[in-house]
């Protein structure tokens, strides 16, 4: 009886894996998730637009012909808007 409980003993200890060499490789894997995720952060990081995108005189021609981008409230002059309530 001695002789299975030792051949079960040995089967399980060959099936399991070493705590050591497991430790290792999720240490490895977290360190290089911690490496893509920075180099993530500093892509992130970097505007989509260059500087100057949104002056364009294309972008600015758009503002000036489309009325819907025109009126929005954040868009409108509030100068015009005061000069518009008082001569009405």
């Amino acid at each position: 009886m001695g002789f299975i409980m030792e051949f079960a003993e040995n089967l399980v200890l060959r099936l399991m894996e070493d705590p050591n060499e497991r430790d290792k490789k999720f240490r490895d894997h977290l360190y290089s998730l911690q490496d893509s995720c920075k180099k993530t952060k500093e892509m992130w990081s970097l505007p989509l637009r260059p500087y100057g995108f949104w002056t364009f005189e294309r972008h600015n021609s758009q503002l000036a012909w489309d009325a819907q981008i025109t009126n929005v409230p954040g868009r409108r002059d509030p100068y015009d808007e005061v000069l518009a309530e008082s001569s009405q």
